[in-house]
């Protein structure tokens, strides 16, 4: 029987302003050029509950730091598994997909405010589920990060101040130290011009598609 190829898996990291955006924006360029099938995604996502996370990012909403980390568990588990577009549905259909953000992302940023070996409990149904194939975190010095959020952003949100972007920074880096048994992560210097980054990034992810 022909099986069909799963997707590959690749998750973007890094704190506000790393250039994550711009990163996924050349990779799915390159990848539409070589006719690879992919799906690019975002967490919060845009369904109701991460909407609600978006309206909290911005000040439409109040919630307490442990809901926060809750409404991001329930999110990720409906980004992964809904009948739509869930991204489990896309891999197991052999579509490649290209996350802006996703574990990790609350193992650093909601770790401040609520102990990171529960986050990583309370996440490990979604990476149980799927685990990426690699997480490319774009390590950015956080003045630099914050003169792009200044440059690119009309809206300012609740982490983008530089003593969190420093605390997130050295979580992601705890993060990564806790779990080096079980994640594939590679660091990439996104200081950078937003072309060098791209290089390392293809050189990073390119067994992956080719």
């Amino acid at each position: 029987m022909d099986m069909k190829k799963k997707g590959a898996f690749i998750a973007f990291e890094g704190i506000d302003g790393s250039g994550k955006s711009t990163q996924i924006q050349m990779l799915s360029e390159k990848l539409r050029e070589l006719g690879i099938s992919f799906y690019a995604t975002m967490e919060p996502t845009d369904s109701p509950v991460g909407s609600m996370i978006h309206q909290i990012m911005t000040g439409r909403m109040q919630a307490d730091h442990r809901v926060i980390a809750a409404l991001f568990v329930a999110d990720r588990l409906d980004h992964l598994l809904n009948e739509v577009n869930g991204v489990k549905h896309q891999i197991e259909n052999g579509v490649s997909v290209i996350m802006d953000r996703y574990c990790f992302s609350s193992y650093a940023y909601q770790s401040i405010q609520v102990p990171m070996d529960w986050l990583i409990q309370a996440n490990a149904l979604s990476s149980g589920i799927l685990k990426p194939d690699l997480n490319i975190f774009l390590d950015a010095d956080p003045d630099t990060a914050l003169e792009r959020i200044a440059k690119n952003r009309f809206q300012k949100e609740l982490f983008e101040e530089k003593s969190w972007l420093v605390k997130v920074r050295g979580r992601y880096f705890e993060a990564f130290d806790k779990l080096k048994d079980s994640e594939h992560v590679i660091v990439i210097d996104a200081d950078r011009s937003a072309g060098q980054v791209a290089e390392d990034v293809w050189k990073a992810v390119r067994g992956y598609f080719v």
